[in-house]
């Protein structure tokens, strides 16, 4: 069987500014048993660079070394996550627009229930704040009338 060190494994990340996410996501796969692996007693510094708010320069940080074993199990599971690690990341949810809903980016039916139920919502509010309105008031009128 072939072993290898998650620091060795990093370096054929597509993306290594994405070494911090695939540290996170190997330690989920091996917490769910995807595949085995151990820890090691020392440690390694990631090949991403963070920055501080406010601050000039970068800095690295250090995980806790793992040593795993390279099964076909790994490759594929490796191969998904580089994949999916390197795609770009979109920022947040597409926001409705016309143009976003013609290109199929905004689910147009799920946003129209979107609407009824918050329109529902909104209605009923106000059938219930105009009832305990009506009910409060006559009590109040009633009683500051016999006060005079």
């Amino acid at each position: 069987m072939a072993y290898k060190k998650l620091s060795e494994q990093i370096h054929d990340l597509s993306n290594p500014q994405r070494s911090d996410a695939f540290v996170k996501l190997f330690r989920e796969a091996v917490r769910q048993g995807k595949f085995e692996a151990a820890y090691m007693p020392e440690r390694f510094t990631m090949p991403k660079e963070f920055s501080r708010r406010g601050a000039e320069g970068t800095y690295q940080r250090d995980a806790k070394e793992m040593l795993f074993e390279v099964t076909p199990e790994f490759e594929a599971w490796f191969e998904q996550t580089n994949r999916d690690l390197a795609a770009t990341r979109r920022s947040g949810a597409v926001k409705p627009s016309l143009e976003a809903v013609e290109a199929g980016l905004v689910d147009f039916k799920a946003m129209a229930a979107e609407t009824r139920k918050k329109m529902q919502a909104s209605y009923e509010k106000g059938q219930a704040l105009g009832k305990s309105r009506s009910r409060g008031s006559g009590t109040k009128t009633k009683a500051a009338s016999k006060r005079k």
